[in-house]
């Protein structure tokens, strides 16, 4: 029979009246916690790695550090975990890993969004309630089938008092882990799709309940009969909290929010008061996580919470808490798991506590009129388990409510529940495969009497101002409508749960101007400038959302965004702004980075607006130029032109350019070897068909029918000519340029002027007319086409750098 052992070990008292009582601290007891930090903190990083490729959280690479070092694996070399983990270092490391669980729970109470969880919708409301109360009833029927089929053991005896534990193994089944959904969410790029949200929200509802549970019923498993006592002052000292302490520390932190005047003896201030509140709350008998959460709660969720976030974050979240939940791993033993005959049973039940959360979230969903692949994919994130419930497993371990085998059935639900949600969902739930099923989204194919939806990427106000003066060109009326959805990219610099909460919903009127983190003020100012649009034409819907993501790879959240609004034209800003000079200067490398990557693959039209003061152009006497050479982007940039030109007082000029002599030799390398020449010919044929149909029909309808559209042709013979020809083109002057980016040209003379082009994903005629060199003052927009594939910008982009002197020298 397994027995608990105390470890003792001798300490030496030299200076009795001081803080530290031992001479040994910076000799042995230091050097070992530095050693027990960097084996945690790096090897976690290590499986954070080999654990990227399925989308695992943080958590499970801080375990599996643990569980590393049981006796299976490292711990079977007593002389290697002794090293590690001696006796003596065990007190030490014990206490900076609750240090760091204090303040972890104080940054969760900090993310938290008040606002969003008070004024949530009933569907979340209720998948996230279901999720809670069904467990609630089944997981004690599933604890007494554990403890009859797992049966006697005189090598891991089960624990004898059944009460505390049916507490806390159903106050773990219950919990869903906000902070987990909210980066598996993030990671398989499904935050911003309507599944994403629901997930999101019902998450974070959940979250809030299993602290309340937490605090609430946790005490009664710890204390016993005077949990009573316990619950009432831990409920008064919340309620002291939210209405004495809550409106002065407001009051503090906004005066000193509004000037800025932010020092380290007021952070250390604040500090402090997440181990004061923890130490009432522990000193109350119940968790010093609860002070610690409640504190979070309580203080203002906006610059501050940015700022103290942006300060913690990292060393509480990479260095501190690492230490709390390897811990989990090191106590996990499944060798408890299979050491009795029964272990096929016991996985069973296993599997069966990994059910409760999707039944029940399926069961909601359905009555809410939910496909049953979406209820299953919703039941799965929601299942994921955070920090709270390995929190309780620790609770129950270390008060010896659960025994060494119920720990290790539940730790392992709740770790296989967390770890098979991102690859079954990548596997079932895949929003990009929809991209190919849809019709061809043009503006080109849509009809005039059909809405038509744009999608507006910006960074900034300003660049949300020039994507009004575009949209007010597009000719809305009540017969054919125009929808606009902005979307304020975030660059996800921190923990995705902090940044995501921030941005759930519209910030609180409560919280004041000067509370508001900049990307909320920048949120505001956008979504403002936008619903103004929407009020002053009746044929226009606007809708402002922001998406937070990293910038490698948030332009699949601009995919699955457009996907889910159907739109037929991504708009997005250039990486370069107009200078008082009159010149572009870069803004972000960055910005252009995201344009390429959404080019590559977008599910509808993409078109880059380059603006040179657009906004002050008066749009009743608009004139527009469209430079067509041929290939569906050029049809595409005249479509969008022909669209606008319907608007009353709006002069169009189109002028085809003719390739004639060396420019119309096809250029045969940007296809396959496989396919070959007389497939290029081929294709450039169908190209030329198409242009000269679609070019037919604009001339018989437009312009024989509005003396305010022209058409006239200049011809090229060399590639020398084409700047020559952009040049006298611009002594006519325009308001903007509709241009098509060049894709599926095949012309030689075009392949070679792209080589030195320094923005690729402008084109050739797009890149000469944005040019510095070139010196037009008119904006532009390229376009380009869906449905032929996005333009590869392959090996060219290490070119951009040394050929863009020699380009805009031949400009």
């Amino acid at each position: 029979m397994t027995t608990t052992i105390p470890a003792c070990y001798n300490i030496s008292i030299v200076n009795s009246n001081q803080f530290w009582k031992t001479d040994k601290v910076l000799k042995t007891e230091l050097p070992i916690l530095a050693i027990q930090i960097a084996f945690v903190v790096v090897l976690s990083r290590l499986f954070s790695i080999i654990y990227k490729p399925l989308h695992q959280t943080r958590l499970i690479s801080q375990i599996s550090v643990g569980f590393l070092l049981t006796p299976p694996l490292l711990g079977r070399f007593t002389t290697i975990f002794e090293f590690i983990f001696p006796v003596n270092g065990i007190i030490n490391v014990e206490i900076l890993s609750h240090v760091g669980l204090i303040y972890y729970a104080f940054l969760s109470g900090l993310e938290m969004n008040l606002n969003t969880i008070l004024n949530v919708n009933k569907k979340a409301a209720s998948i996230a309630i279901a999720g809670i109360v069904f467990p609630i009833l089944v997981a004690p029927c599933l604890y007494a089938l554990f403890r009859k089929v797992y049966g006697h053991s005189m090598m891991f005896p089960l624990e004898e008092s059944t009460n505390n534990a049916f507490i806390v193994w159903t106050l773990v089944l219950t919990v869903t882990g906000f902070p987990v959904v909210a980066y598996t969410l993030s990671e398989l790029k499904l935050l911003y799709t309507g599944l994403g949200k629901e997930a999101l929200t019902a998450a974070m509802i959940s979250d809030t309940y299993g602290w309340i549970l937490f605090t609430l019923f946790v005490p009664f498993s710890i204390n016993g009969k005077g949990a009573v006592y316990t619950m009432l002052c831990t409920i008064i000292f919340i309620v002291v909290c939210i209405f004495v302490v809550r409106p002065l520390i407001q009051w503090f932190i906004d005066c000193k929010a509004d000037k800025d005047e932010w020092n380290d003896n007021q952070l250390l201030f604040i500090m402090m008061g997440v181990l004061a509140c923890s130490c009432i709350s522990d000193f109350l008998g119940s968790h010093a996580i609860v002070g610690a959460f409640v504190f979070g709660l309580i203080l203002p969720h906006g610059k501050f919470a940015e700022l103290f976030m942006s300060i913690s974050d990292d060393f509480v979240g990479g260095f501190l808490v690492p230490l709390f939940f390897s811990g989990t791993g090191m106590r996990l033993m499944l060798i408890a798991v299979f050491s009795q005959g029964s272990w096929p049973f016991t996985i069973v039940i296993i599997l069966s506590l990994c059910a409760l959360k999707i039944l029940s979230t399926l069961f909601v969903t359905f009555f809410f009129g939910m496909r049953i692949l979406d209820g299953l994919a919703l039941g799965l994130i929601l299942n994921n388990k955070g920090a709270m419930a390995l929190i309780m497993l620790n609770i129950a371990w270390d008060k010896m409510i659960f025994s060494v085998p119920t720990y290790a059935v539940l730790t392992s639900a709740v770790l296989l529940m967390t770890i098979v949600v991102s690859p079954i969902i990548n596997v079932i739930y895949k929003p990009r495969q929809r991209f190919e099923q849809n019709k061809l989204k043009t503006i080109q194919k849509l009809r005039l009497d059909v809405e038509l939806r744009i999608i507006a990427c910006v960074h900034n106000t300003r660049q949300a101002a020039s994507v009004i003066s575009l949209v007010e060109c597009f000719n809305a009326m009540r017969v054919s409508p125009v929808y606009v959805c902005a979307l304020y990219l975030v660059e996800l610099t921190r923990r995705v749960a902090a940044l995501v909460a921030t941005h759930i919903g519209k910030p609180s009127c409560q919280l004041g101007e000067q509370n508001l983190t900049k990307s909320q003020e920048e949120l505001e100012s956008i979504r403002n400038t936008l619903d103004a649009l929407g009020k002053t034409y009746d044929a226009i819907r606007v809708e402002t959302l922001n998406v937070v993501s990293a910038y490698t790879t948030i332009h699949e959240d601009i995919y699955h965004s457009a996907d889910e609004k159907r739109t037929s034209l991504i708009l997005l800003p250039f990486h370069k702004q107009l200078t008082l000079e009159g010149t572009l200067e870069v803004t972000s490398v960055l910005y252009k980075d995201i344009n390429q990557n959404v080019m590559q693959g977008a599910p509808c039209s993409v078109g880059i607006f380059i603006d040179h003061d657009f906004g002050l152009v008066p749009k009743m006497n608009l004139h527009i130029r469209v430079v067509f050479v041929g290939g569906p982007d050029d049809r595409e940039a005249l479509a969008i032109a022909w669209r606008m030109a319907r608007r009353s007082g709006t002069q169009l000029s189109v002028v085809r350019i003719l390739l004639l002599g060396e420019a119309a030799e096809v250029d045969a390398s940007i296809h396959d070897e496989v396919q070959g020449i007389l497939s290029t010919v081929i294709d450039t044929d169908k190209q030329k068909e198409l242009d000269e149909e679609y070019i037919s029909i604009f001339r018989l309808t437009a312009v024989n029918n509005n003396d305010l559209i022209s058409y006239s042709e200049m011809d090229v013979n060399s590639g020398e000519d084409i700047p020559a020809v952009l040049n006298e083109i611009e002594k006519f002057g325009c308001d903007i340029y509709i241009v098509g980016q060049g894709n599926c040209r095949n012309s030689k003379v075009f392949s070679n002027l792209l080589e030195w082009c320094e923005c690729l994903e402008l084109g050739v005629i797009g890149d000469i007319l944005v040019s510095n060199n070139f010196g037009s003052r008119s904006s532009v927009l390229v376009v380009q086409q869906y449905g032929y594939g996005g333009m590869d910008f392959g090996n060219n982009l290490n070119q951009k750098a040394t050929n863009k002197d020699m380009f805009e020298s031949i400009v």
